[in-house]
């Protein structure tokens, strides 16, 4: 049977697009450290699975994020898992805001890592950057909003890492940013995808205002030593 490239987005970026920053084998790969606690394994069966074990750190996790994570093999737990809705858009809708909006960098790394430690988008490590383009939007200077790209293989790139400082929120910032990022993928010719809980009923509601649906539900599960 022949399965969507998104139903394990972490392995088909890690097999293509995303290969220089991972590592592993044939059976099963892992982001480096820096970069992301993502990781993935070829598919359910013994062997993969095994592999994909391996890449359990001893005082550390890894995160799986697809449509049906295997059962962890012995020495590994599952220590969270939460439902998860991935959503893809066809277009954006139209910009209702203005205001600067400047590509960031290698330059301003340790800002968007600060910016995320304290708005908690999601997993962000001091290299995660790296993995795409990303924007934002300064006032007088510092770095008060952004978005960017993270899982990308032929034909998807993901949009993420989207978060605003609690004090600036309610501006729109967010909602224009990951606009910005829309448009150029969808220009690009490839489709935008996001990842949201199942239960923030009010991000997937700014997502659909934006131009996303929903397209198939995904578990998030993470991965520690017993």
């Amino acid at each position: 049977m022949t399965t969507h490239p998104l139903d394990n987005p972490i392995w088909n970026a890690l097999g293509s697009r995303l290969a220089h920053f991972g590592e592993g084998g044939a059976e099963a790969k892992r982001f480096v450290a820096d970069v992301s606690p993502f990781a993935a394994a070829r598919d359910s069966s013994p062997g993969a699975v095994a592999s994909l074990g391996a890449l359990v750190p001893e005082d550390g996790e890894v995160s799986l994020l697809q449509v049906a994570p295997p059962t962890p093999p012995p020495g590994v737990r599952v220590a969270m898992s939460a439902l998860g809705l991935q959503m893809t858009a066809r277009a954006m809708t139209k910009n209702e805001k203005s205001f600067p909006i400047e590509a960031l960098g290698d330059d301003d790394a340790a800002e968007m890592l600060a910016l995320a430690t304290l708005t908690r988008p999601g997993p962000f490590r001091a290299r995660t950057h790296a993995l795409g383009r990303f924007v934002g939007t300064r006032d007088h200077g510092k770095l008060v909003a952004m978005a960017g790209e993270r899982l990308q293989m032929d034909g998807f790139i993901e949009i993420s890492a989207v978060c605003t400082h609690p004090d600036y929120r309610g501006r729109g910032y967010g909602a224009a940013l990951m606009r910005t990022v829309g448009a150029r993928i969808l220009a690009e010719g490839a489709t935008p995808f996001l990842h949201s809980y199942a239960d923030n009923t009010t991000a997937i509601g700014l997502y659909k205002s934006l131009g996303f649906e929903p397209r198939c539900e995904v578990i998030h599960a993470v991965w520690s030593r017993t």
